[in-house]
């Protein structure tokens, strides 16, 4: 795995690149962080996309390079201005997705996005901005409509993995998103963890209280899930 430094509007930022060994002319799977930046959580998944799965992984960053959250607050001060400025969250992601395309051995053609916590609301905004990937996958993402775009036409895929007691999106969340992703045309589904809480694929996550708990079944379930969409756009 390697760090890529690449820009957005003239500022830094810092991506991870990895690529299965021995091969070339591969899908791209970039990864989209949670609140606190990207972190050991994403260059993991994106080990693991390359390992199991078999495809080019670009973890991205969208708060700036060395810019990361190690306290509630810290993170919520990093997060909350792009989840209010959706325009330039986008920009952002579109800019990662360029320099994740720019890297060698790739098939640029074959391209999706997956994100988790805050990176799960980023790659449901890549899908409503009509970024060039063929589909997107939300794990415990938030659901926060885009103001920027009321009414999106999504041409990506989308599959949302929703840990069902998550806290930060609640049921009538989960019939808003429904509600826009049908009017918005697109190819969706969802799958809904019983018994499962926000960040259920994050290694280490423990803390009952704000709602953020691993869920080994849940995880290893999304992941099939994954696996079997990525199978079918690729």
């Amino acid at each position: 795995m390697s760090a890529v430094d690449y820009q957005v509007d003239g500022k830094p930022y810092e991506g991870f690149f990895v690529r299965p060994a021995g091969k070339s002319n591969v899908p791209l799977v970039v990864i989209a962080h949670a609140w606190g930046g990207l972190g050991d959580n994403e260059r993991q998944k994106a080990q693991l996309v390359a390992d199991k799965l078999g495809y080019a992984a670009f973890a991205m960053d969208v708060y700036g390079k060395g810019k990361r959250g190690t306290s509630v607050e810290e993170c919520q001060a990093l997060m909350n201005p792009l989840v209010g400025d959706r325009t330039e969250l986008q920009k952002r992601l579109a800019g990662g997705l360029a320099a994740a395309k720019a890297q060698d051995g790739l098939d640029g053609s074959k391209a999706a996005a997956i994100g988790y916590c805050f990176g799960g609301l980023s790659v449901l905004d890549m899908a409503r901005a009509g970024h060039d990937v063929l589909g997107v996958c939300s794990f415990h993402g938030l659901f926060r409509p885009a103001e920027n775009l009321p009414s999106p036409n999504i041409k990506a895929k989308v599959l949302i993995e929703h840990g069902w007691q998550d806290p930060m999106a609640t049921p009538q969340d989960v019939l808003a998103i429904a509600k826009e992703l049908d009017g918005s045309g697109a190819d969706w589904q969802m799958h809904a963890h019983g018994q499962s809480m926000h960040a259920f694929t994050t290694l280490g996550a423990n803390d009952a209280n704000m709602g953020t708990v691993y869920n080994a079944d849940a995880d290893r379930r999304s992941f099939a899930s994954l696996t079997d969409f990525l199978n079918e756009i690729f």
